[in-house]
């Protein structure tokens, strides 16, 4: 997968079409909470292990920077890439992490396998996510030869850590809000429709 400057999304684009709908969210938009209280779970392959070490120090690094306690974290090891949904599942389903943060890498090599693996890794972590609900970012490189990955897994700014998971965290937790909110004018609109109706004691009951 690759991208450009060509592609970037463009620097007006979020505020340009939130002045146009009624409502717009934004992880990455002022007013996102301290990733400080994040609690992060990381399911870690060993196969590749020299490269997911890599990856894994890149993140904690990037998620001490963003005042991020590290001490809520919780890493698990798993044999491989194939094995990482199922860590996943149970680290997203226990209510303690936040987000799941899945690292590893697969590298093709002269057989047929490594489509095999990273393509069950990627959808199944993708199940994952649409079932409990929790953010789970595919944090396995897939690549052609080894020296792909260690270049991906370099100290540097492509080797970022899981903070745009942070992000997507809050997106869903005002999702949820904009939601109840409606619930709850919807429920008032029923009442008052009630209440409205000959015959009927009750009040009008406006919104929370």
């Amino acid at each position: 997968m690759t991208s450009s400057d060509l592609t970037l999304l463009p620097s007006d684009a979020k505020e340009s079409t939130a002045a146009r709908v009624g409502t717009s969210l934004d992880g990455a938009s002022a007013g996102t909470p301290s990733p400080a209280g994040a609690r992060i779970g990381f399911a870690c392959a060993e196969f590749n292990g020299g490269i997911t070490d890599r990856l894994l120090r890149g993140a904690l690094d990037a998620l001490e920077e963003s005042g991020c306690d590290l001490a809520e974290a919780v890493v698990a090891w798993v044999p491989g890439a194939f094995e990482l949904p199922v860590v996943a599942q149970r680290l997203a389903g226990s209510g303690t992490v936040d987000a799941v943060v899945c690292l590893g890498a697969v590298i093709r090599g002269d057989t047929g396998h490594y489509e095999f693996v990273a393509g069950e890794c990627a959808s199944g972590l993708q199940r994952v996510q649409l079932d409990t609900g929790i953010p789970v970012v595919f944090g396995v490189l897939t690549t052609e030869t080894v020296d792909q990955a260690l270049v991906r897994s370099e100290d540097d700014e492509a080797n970022k850590g899981p903070l745009p998971d942070i992000e997507l965290t809050h997106i869903y937790e005002r999702i949820i809000d904009v939601m109840r909110a409606l619930q709850r004018d919807e429920l008032a609109s029923e009442r008052n429709a009630l209440a409205a109706t000959p015959g009927h004691a009750a009040g009008a009951v406006t919104p929370e």
